[in-house]
C-alpha cells in the first residue's frame, strides 16, 4: 500500500521515485493520507452521556489508524537502517528535501513508536468523534515526521505550520466546551508568536545566499554573512523556544492541558514540543558559527530547567506537573544543544519520549477511572492497578534521573559537555528539582489513601476497570523508560557519537555519574516522604505569572494598539473614504452634465450641419442631363470670371 501510495504521488509531481526516496516518500505519506482520510470520514452516533457510541466507521478508525502507525514504524525502522533522501519541486528555489542521517534516524524511530503505542492506548480511551480523532493524530504524526527529515527550509515550514495546525484542532478536541478550545488558541497563539523566527531565519536565508542552488538548504544557514547569520540564528532560537515551550513561552503548556490524554502524550512526549529540542539539535551549526547563539540557547535551556523545575514543585495536579517537567526537561535539550553535547541531547530526546509518554497515559487511566487527577485525591492510586502504578512508579524513578533508569545517563552525557562552571551549577541544580518533583508525585501516589477515603465511582462516560489496550503500552513505554539510558552508555553512546559526526564529544565520567545518582537518590527520596509538606509558593503554582506577563507585555498593547487604530479607521480613514466618494460622485455628475449639454450637443450640430450638407449636395443629381450641361457652362463661366479678375 506504501509503496504504490509512493509511486502515485511521485508521478503526480512529475518523477519517477527512486527505491530510496520512495521509502522516505511513504513515510510520511502513509499518515497523511490515511490520516486525511479518518478527518474528512465523519464520526460515530450521538447517544446520551459522555461518550459517543462509535457507528461503523468509529469502530474501524482506530484499528486503521493502529495499523497505519505499525506499518509507518516499520518504515520508518527500515529509513534509519537505510537512511534514504529524497526530493522534489515545490517553489523556484525551495524544492521539499528530505533525509534520514544520524540525527532523525533516532527521532523517527522514537516518534513513530511512541505514536504507535499512544494510539493503542487511544483505541480504549477516545469514544467520541474517532474518526476525527485518529485522523489528526495521524496528520500531527505525519507533520512531526515531516519536521524530522527535512533538510530545506520550504520543508520544515510546510511541517512546521500543519504541526501546529493540528495540534490546536487535537488541543481543542472537545469544541463544544469553551475551555478546550481558549486552551487550543492560547497553544496555537503563543507558538505562532515563535513561529514568526523561522520565518526570519528563512529571509535571512534567502537575502544572505551568495548563490541560487542550495541556498534555503539547511546546511547552508551555518555559511550567511553576517548580519543574515545572525538574524537565521535568533529566528531559530525564538522559533524552537516557543516549540519547546521554553522561557518565556512555556505557559502555554499548563492550558494544554485541556486536551485528551493521548494528545497530551503524544504532544508532550516525542511530538510537538520536543520538536522545538530537535530544531536545536538539527541547528547546532548555525548556533555555533553565530557564537553568541550557542550560548543563549544552553543558558535558556539550563534557566528553563531549573525554573520550571520550581514550577512543577509547586504543583497540586498531576498533569500540570508533568506539564511543566516537559518544559524542563527540553530545556536539558536546549542545553546539550548549545554546549555542543549533541549525542546526549540526542540520547534525552529519546528517552524522555517514553518517560513522558507513559506518565502521561498512566495519568490518563487514573483521570477516566477516578474522574481527577488531583494529587491529593490520587493517593494510593500507584498502588493498584498495578498495570498502571508499576509502570508509573519506574517512569517517575527515570524522571528522578535514579539510577540505572534512562535520564540519569543522559542528563550526565548533557552535564558532561558543559564547561562552565556558572552553567553547569545551574544545570546541577535542575537536575535536583527534577528529582524532587517526581519524587513528591511518588510519594503521594505511592501513600495510602486516608481510611475511609473512597475513589470517585466512575459516572456517565466514566472507565471501569483498566482496559487491556491500557497496560500494553504503558509496560512497553516503562521498558523503554528503563533501557533507553543505554543510549548514552558504552558502547551505544560512541556509535551514536560517530552517527551524529561528533566522535570527539566528552563522555561522564564515573565520578560524575555516581555524584548525580547520589544527588538524585537522596533528593527522590527526601521529597517522597515529605511530599505533602514540600513548599508550593504561589509565583510558582501560577506558572511564574508568565501569562499574565505576556497579557501586560504583549496582549494588552496589542489590544490597545488594535482599539486606537479601530478608532483611527472609524474617524479619520472611513470618514475620508466617504467624503472622497462623495466628491467622486459630485465630480462625475459634473462630467456627466458637462457631456451631455456640451459634447453630445457638439457632436450632434456637426452631425446634424452633415446630414443637411449632404442634403444640399444632393440636390443637383437630377439624372436629367440638360441640366448637367447647365451646370458645368456655369462653372467655366465662374472659372473665366475667376482668373479675368485675378490678372
Amino acid at each position: 500500500m506504501s509503496a504504490t501510495l509512493s509511486r502515485a504521488v511521485s508521478g503526480a509531481l512529475g518523477g519517477v521515485p527512486s527505491a530510496e526516496g520512495a521509502l522516505l516518500w511513504s513515510l510520511v505519506l502513509l499518515p497523511a493520507v490515511a490520516g486525511g482520510v479518518l478527518v474528512l470520514s465523519g464520526g460515530g452516533r450521538r447517544t446520551a452521556g459522555t461518550y459517543t457510541r462509535p457507528g461503523g466507521r468509529g469502530r474501524t478508525a482506530p484499528v486503521l489508524a493502529v495499523a497505519v502507525a505499525a506499518v509507518t514504524l516499520a518504515l520508518a525502522v527500515a529509513a534509519a537502517l537505510t537512511r534514504p533522501s529524497a526530493r522534489t519541486g515545490f517553489v523556484a528555489g525551495g524544492p521539499l528535501a528530505l533525509a534520514a542521517d544520524g540525527l532523525s534516524a533516532v527521532v523517527v524511530v522514537t516518534v513513530t513508536a511512541v505514536g504507535l503505542l499512544v494510539l493503542v492506548f487511544a483505541a480504549a480511551d477516545i469514544r467520541a468523534e474517532r474518526p476525527r480523532f485518529f485522523g489528526l493524530m495521524l496528520l500531527f504524526l505525519a507533520a512531526v515526521l515531516v519536521t524530522a527529515t527535512a533538510t530545506t527550509l520550504t520543508a520544515l515550514l510546510l511541517a512546521w505550520e500543519v504541526m501546529g495546525a493540528t495540534s490546536y484542532a487535537l488541543i481543542a478536541f472537545h469544541w463544544r466546551a469553551n475551555e478546550p478550545v481558549a486552551a487550543g488558541a492560547t497553544a496555537f497563539l503563543t507558538t505562532r508568536a515563535g513561529d514568526l523566527g523561522l520565518y526570519l531565519a528563512a529571509g535571512a536565508a534567502l537575502a544572505g545566499a551568495t548563490g541560487e542552488p542550495g541556498r534555503l538548504s539547511l546546511d547552508a544557514l551555518p555559511a550567511l554573512d553576517r548580519p543574515w547569520l545572525d538574524l537565521a540564528a535568533a529566528g531559530a532560537l525564538v522559533a524552537a523556544f516557543g516549540k519547546a515551550a521554553q522561557l518565556p513561552f512555556s505557559f502555554w503548556l499548563s492550558k494544554a492541558m485541556l486536551g485528551p490524554s493521548p494528545v497530551s502524550a503524544l504532544l508532550h512526549s516525542a511530538a510537538m514540543v520536543a520538536m522545538g529540542g530537535y530544531l536545536l539539535l538539527r541547528l547546532h551549526p548555525l548556533l555555533e558559527a553565530a557564537g553568541w547563539a550557542a550560548t543563549a540557547a544552553a543558558w535558556g535551556g539550563a534557566l528553563t530547567a531549573l525554573a520550571l523545575g520550581a514550577v512543577a514543585l509547586a504543583q497540586r495536579e498531576l498533569k500540570q506537573l508533568l506539564a511543566a517537567s516537559t518544559g524542563a526537561q527540553l530545556g536539558f535539550v536546549a542545553l546539550a544543544a548549545g554546549a555542543g553535547g549533541l549525542a546526549g541531547g540526542t540520547a534525552h530526546f529519546a528517552a524522555h519520549a517514553a518517560v513522558k509518554a507513559l506518565l502521561f497515559l498512566a495519568a490518563g487511566c487514573w483521570l477516566a477511572t477516578r474522574g481527577t487527577d488531583t494529587l491529593s485525591a490520587l493517593r494510593g492510586a500507584a498502588r493498584r492497578p498495578w498495570p498502571a502504578g508499576l509502570p508509573f512508579v519506574v517512569g517517575a524513578l527515570a524522571l528522578a534521573g535514579v539510577p540505572p533508569l534512562s535520564l540519569w545517563a543522559t542528563k550526565d552525557e548533557i552535564l558532561a559537555a558543559i564547561d562552565a562552571p556558572a552553567l553547569f551549577g545551574v544545570a546541577l541544580a535542575a537536575v535536583a528539582l527534577s528529582a524532587l518533583y517526581a519524587g513528591k508525585a511518588l510519594g503521594l501516589l505511592l501513600r495510602p489513601a486516608p481510611p475511609g477515603a473512597h475513589a470517585r465511582e466512575p459516572g456517565p462516560g466514566r472507565v471501569r476497570g483498566l482496559p487491556l489496550l491500557w497496560g500494553l503500552p504503558l509496560g512497553l513505554l516503562a521498558l523503554g523508560a528503563a533501557v533507553l539510558g543505554a543510549l548514552a552508555l558504552p558502547p551505544l553512546a560512541g556509535a551514536l557519537k560517530r552517527s551524529l559526526g561528533a566522535p570527539g564529544e566528552p563522555s561522564a565520567g564515573p565520578a560524575l555519574m555516581l555524584a548525580t545518582a547520589a544527588l538524585s537518590l537522596l533528593a527522590a527520596v527526601l521529597a517522597a516522604v515529605l511530599a505533602a509538606r514540600l513548599p508550593e509558593p504561589r509565583w510558582a503554582r501560577a506558572w511564574l505569572h508568565l501569562e499574565t506577563a505576556a497579557h501586560a507585555l504583549a496582549v494588552r498593547p496589542t489590544l490597545v494598539t488594535a482599539r486606537a487604530l479601530a478608532r483611527f479607521d472609524d474617524a479619520v480613514l472611513h470618514r475620508a473614504a466617504l467624503g472622497a466618494a462623495g466628491t467622486v460622485r459630485r465630480l462625475a455628475g459634473w462630467a456627466a452634465a458637462a457631456d451631455r449639454f456640451g459634447v453630445d450637443r457638439l457632436v450632434q450640430g456637426v452631425a446634424d450641419g452633415t446630414r443637411r450638407l449632404g442634403e444640399l449636395a444632393r440636390r443637383p443629381q437630377t439624372g436629367q442631363l440638360h441640366h448637367y450641361y447647365a451646370q458645368a457652362l456655369t462653372l467655366l463661366a465662374a472659372a473665366v470670371l475667376l482668373l479675368l479678375l485675378l490678372r
